[in-house]
């Protein structure tokens, strides 16, 4: 397991050197070009996917590939996109660089757990949801800690990842709670396994997917939230979005979309998925 975060770790490295390295070029970005017709041209699209998410983005270190749903989903997309020969391209993201990759032009979409709210549509632009997550929390079993309610007793530490609107969260429905944010959904875990907190919270399908590799800790509490997850692009890549909204609309239609959702969360032990077929 610590050589899979190590992993993940240069990956968030090798990202941000990337954007600085973008940033100072003169290169005009990428960005500004038609992204459509340069991944139509190039028969490839560029994705922005975790790689340290279990069952949506994970980097397996036996063949340093990105494996989960929504790698899955991005690949039946770029074919319908594409056709069936159309090369789907992966670059691990994090919460903090998903944004600052794509607005670079490293990237041409963003699928990385990444929730529609009014903030974020101010950066960016969005397709239709694909995905209807929502936030709870992770604890140790047999932690006093059984909802969010509880995490204001006693001045409860939450862990939460920088970038994401979790944290913001908890401000509103546990506002005594202490948070600490770290940079990665593995370093929140080291740190809730360690002690440094009393809870980890992030959207519940990440959590659950936590849970199908730690056994000892659960999700408890339910949601109280509601996160839809949307692909994004930038601003002005029209033709872009709705392309990816028909191609999207298409693997919900032909089952596709929920052979996905099956594979990836028909054995996950307390996660209603059904619930989110289509």
């Amino acid at each position: 397991m610590r050589k899979r975060w190590r992993f993940i770790g240069l990956f968030s490295a090798l990202a941000l050197l990337l954007i600085t390295m973008t940033s100072c070029g003169t290169k005009t970005a990428l960005s500004d070009q038609d992204v459509l017709q340069t991944d139509v041209k190039d028969n490839t699209i560029t994705w922005g996917v975790k790689a340290d998410t279990k069952l949506f983005g994970l980097m397996d270190i036996k063949d340093s590939k990105v494996k989960g749903f929504e790698i899955d989903l991005a690949k039946a997309m770029t074919k319908e996109i594409l056709g069936k020969n159309g090369k789907a391209v992966f670059v691990p993201v994090t919460s903090q660089t998903r944004v600052p990759l794509l607005r670079n032009g490293n990237i041409d979409a963003i699928m990385a757990t990444m929730t529609i709210n009014p903030e974020r549509a101010k950066q960016v632009d969005f397709t239709k949801s694909y995905f209807d997550a929502g936030q709870a929390i992770l604890v140790k079993k047999g932690s006093p800690i059984h909802s969010v309610k509880d995490l204001n007793k006693k001045g409860a530490i939450v862990l939460g990842v920088t970038g994401s609107n979790s944290v913001q969260n908890i401000g509103k429905f546990a506002p005594k709670a202490k948070v600490l944010q770290l940079s990665d959904y593995a370093q929140a875990l080291t740190a809730l396994k360690s002690g440094q907190g009393d809870a980890l919270t992030t959207d519940n399908g990440i959590l659950y997917g936590m849970s199908v590799e730690n056994p000892n800790y659960v999700v408890v509490g339910g949601s109280f939230t509601n996160e839809p997850y949307g692909i994004a692009v930038n601003k002005g890549q029209t033709k872009f979005k709705n392309r990816l909204n028909k191609a999207l609309t298409k693997v919900e239609k032909d089952g596709t979309y929920n052979k996905l959702l099956d594979k990836w969360f028909g054995h996950v032990k307390g996660f209603n998925y059904e619930e989110m077929k289509r």
